[in-house]
């Protein structure tokens, strides 16, 4: 195995054990101090990062020659990074204005899902 498969597979790794871990966390921690639409932006963050964990996982363990595993993997991280993470600030309290940016990650999710079907159609992944 490659060393930037191993990265991959680490990166999911530790993006599904923060996932479990701020899922927890919004269950239990969380709910008495924020409202429902706060507790909804939680809980969607936390269900699209445990999504993106084991795909991050999936572009270490698949061989992708093209578009590569660096543009899925790239896309699939930055995107949950920056979708879930306003969620989660805004659920903390963060201005609204950062629902602004929150399409940006949606947007990279979307494009790395789109990269890894047309590489499997090129028969490159």
């Amino acid at each position: 195995m490659t060393v930037r498969a191993r990265v991959w597979i680490v990166l999911g790794a530790l993006v599904g054990f923060v996932g479990v871990g701020l899922g927890a966390f919004g269950a239990h921690g969380l709910e008495a101090h924020v409202g429902a639409k706060q507790l909804a932006w939680w809980r969607t963050a936390t269900l699209y990062q445990l999504l993106h964990a084991p795909a991050l996982v999936l572009v270490g363990l698949v061989p992708l020659v093209r578009p590569g595993p660096r543009v899925v993997g790239a896309l699939f991280f930055a995107g949950t990074v920056i979708f879930c993470g306003t969620l989660y600030l805004m659920a903390l309290g963060a201005p609204r204005w950062f629902g602004a940016i929150t399409p940006i990650g949606g947007l990279a999710l979307m494009a790395g899902w789109l990269a890894l079907a047309i590489g499997a159609l090129r028969g490159k992944a």
